[in-house]
């Protein structure tokens, strides 16, 4: 077999399908999906998240330069989908998936109690690229369950069943959960 030539894409698959969390400056919570985020530098701690600026929860990061990335799980599989596709001005996405939420500790961004890592992060940096702000962070904090506490004391994320998202559809441990769009499509009688 041969390989077939495409136009230039992101094609960097599977990606984790991550939760964020922002406030405004008046404390207004919101929640949306992200799936291009990833690490950035080690020492010191830095990640980064690409926002599309017609997003609604753009205008809050560019208020408050403060987010958290909250890992997802099979269990929020669904909320992870629905706060993709569904916009915080036209419903509550936190009161609608039933999200828990926790102050930040050093954000005005509160954390998702229902995720199993938390990371705190400040924006030190934005790039306008074209289609998406990339934001630059410096983690300030993370949050890990208890839950996921081996008999070492060592965090076990492989317990909290984490998805990814790859090319329309999400995934654990090799399971798809399913596609994206399936939390809002009109089920069939």
């Amino acid at each position: 077999m041969g390989k077939q030539s495409w136009k230039p894409g992101n094609m960097l698959y599977p990606v984790p399908a991550v939760l964020i969390t922002v406030a405004d400056k008046q404390g207004n919570a919101n929640v949306f999906t992200v799936a291009w985020t990833g690490t950035v530098c080690s020492d010191p701690p830095m990640v980064s998240i690409s926002v599309r600026p017609e997003r609604y929860s753009h205008h809050m990061i560019e208020e408050t330069q403060e987010f958290v990335i909250n890992l997802t799980t099979s269990e929020l599989a669904y909320a992870t989908d629905y706060c993709g596709v569904k916009s915080g001005k036209d419903t509550d996405k936190i009161k609608d998936m039933k999200l828990k939420l926790l102050p930040g500790e050093k954000v005005s961004a509160p954390l998702i109690e229902q995720s199993p890592v938390n990371i705190e992060c400040k924006v030190t940096k934005t790039l306008r690229l074209g289609t998406h702000d990339m934001y630059l962070a410096q983690v300030v904090a993370v949050h890990a369950d208890e839950a996921y506490m081996d008999k070492k004391g060592r965090f076990s994320l492989e317990q909290a069943d984490p998805i990814a998202y790859s090319h329309g559809s999400y995934y654990t441990l090799g399971k798809k959960l399913g596609t994206f769009g399936y939390s809002v499509k009109k089920r069939s009688s």
